[in-house]
């Protein structure tokens, strides 16, 4: 069984043509004809997802849908409207709705909706499952994400969390490697002791061995008195080293001897000292690339690269962007008391589409940014137009030679065609109520190679806007 379905309409129309499109998908479906039947059948069986009409006699489906979300809030309810009540059907997504269907709706819309619901609660059984397992002291209320990419995360810090073994962190820049570190460091049976961290970009070669190792006295000019380093600030607990990639080949042979030994030297000492510490480290360069040209050692490359995590990028996994940015959203207009609550639907339709070369840190700084210029309660796409850059990016090095020149050429044209490929499938989609059929019909295309198109570039009915047809004054 696939899961539990309840529709709920007067007409018995709308619920044989329901009963037909599910037929085949293996649901447990059962129907009601009114509203209070309806909530009767939701108290006596548990339900994975309610369809629902707003028009019916008895009691409206508005009432409806907010006593199911008042009793049973992990319902997904997919509301059905007539085409005049598309703001009813706004509002029923503002009171928790998951969707809503506008009739006459074709068979694929319905099939793919529901379709979406399960596999929305799916990911979010399995993101909670995975969750408790490491959900000690630190859970991972700061790691917003239920995408697939994020999943895999999830499965490998709950693998190497209760363990002491090295852990590398790869990614781009701003995807979130602290964070990860941290989760993994108070998962783990060191998550009394201390979590430290060191940003190997932000210090000299010298300050940088005086912070991990400290120094004595007189070793150096200015060094006026004993230090303890961040080795032995973080003995029994984890130190994290940002940005490995960065640190000296003299930094390096010593961070060896050190994981070889568990021993070190003070900067200028001559008595070796001993801590217990765990070693989680990141980076965001090829450390392959710098073995082979000789700027990182390979023998200190094999030690750390014990159980490698990889962090993708926020493009990699764009289904967590709204959940992100209404995050960051509430976090901004909490610490700035102010109302600004919503996204206007060309607003979400930017924020998805922008690439983020910056990922997560970016879109907090753009969020923040927005909330600062935001003068009513929606973020509209006029106050992230500034703030995102709208031109496809193609992030190419300059050419040296002329056949690199055709070759970049030749990439920058198809990236130009297919961000005016994306767009043209997405205006169509919203002139046409996201209806896939009429779509195709007045972009004088056949549905299938729409379709093509669609699947191409990964659009999903309704999956980026939300908020029908209502238009964006932004």
């Amino acid at each position: 069984m696939n899961g539990r379905i309840l529709i709920v309409d007067d007409e018995e129309i709308v619920i044989r043509s329901c009963l037909r499109i599910l037929a085949a998908d293996g649901y447990e479906v059962d129907t009601s004809r009114d509203g209070l039947d309806a909530l009767r059948k939701v108290h006596e069986k548990n339900y994975d997802v309610l369809i629902l009409d707003i028009k019916m006699p008895k009691m409206d489906g508005m009432e409806v849908l907010q006593r199911v979300k008042e009793a049973k809030p992990d319902i997904d309810v997919i509301m059905i409207t007539g085409l005049h009540d598309i703001e009813t059907a706004v509002q029923a997504m503002k009171m928790g709705a998951f969707d809503y269907l506008p009739k006459p709706f074709e068979p694929e819309e319905f099939q793919i909706v529901v379709a979406r619901a399960f596999e929305r609660r799916r990911l979010m059984q399995e993101n909670i499952s995975l969750k408790s397992e490491v959900s000690a002291k630190y859970r991972f209320d700061n790691i917003i994400g239920a995408s697939p990419p994020m999943q895999s995360v999830y499965r490998l810090i709950a693998r190497c969390a209760p363990t002491n073994s090295t852990v590398m962190l790869r990614g781009d820049s701003g995807t979130g490697k602290e964070l990860i570190a941290r989760a993994i460091h108070y998962n783990s049976l060191r998550k009394d002791k201390s979590f430290v961290t060191v940003d190997c970009t932000s210090l000299s070669e010298n300050l940088l061995e005086s912070e991990l190792f400290g120094h004595v006295k007189g070793s150096f000019t200015g060094a006026v008195s004993d230090k303890r380093g961040l080795f032995q600030t973080a003995d029994g607990g984890t130190l994290f080293l940002d940005e490995i990639g960065n640190i000296s080949l003299s930094t390096q042979a010593k961070l060896l001897r050190f994981i070889e030994e568990r021993e070190f030297k003070s900067v200028g000492d001559t008595r070796m000292k001993s801590v217990n510490i765990r070693l989680i480290t990141a980076t965001n360069k090829n450390l392959e690339e710098m073995v082979a040209d000789g700027t990182f050692r390979d023998d200190l490359y094999y030690r750390i690269n014990i159980f490698p995590i990889e962090i993708p990028p926020l493009r990699d996994r764009r289904d967590d962007i709204p959940a992100l940015a209404f995050h960051f959203l509430n976090q901004f207009s909490k610490e700035m008391d102010n109302k600004v609550s919503e996204f206007s639907a060309g607003a979400m339709n930017l924020l998805m589409n922008h690439d983020w070369p910056g990922n997560v840190r970016e879109l907090e700084n753009v969020i923040h940014r927005a909330v600062i210029l935001a003068n009513d309660e929606v973020i509209r796409q006029g106050h992230l137009v500034n703030l995102i850059d709208m031109l496809p990016r193609i992030d190419l090095d300059v050419p040296r030679t002329s056949e690199e020149l055709k070759h970049i050429k030749k990439i920058a044209r198809k990236k130009s065609v297919e961000n005016v490929e994306k767009h043209f499938v997405l205006g169509a989609l919203k002139r046409n109520g996201w209806n896939v059929t009429r779509s195709a019909e007045q972009t004088g295309m056949q549905r299938s190679n729409f379709q093509a198109l669609m699947k191409k570039y990964d659009i999903r009915i309704r999956g980026i806007e939300q908020n029908g047809t209502e238009e964006d004054s932004g």
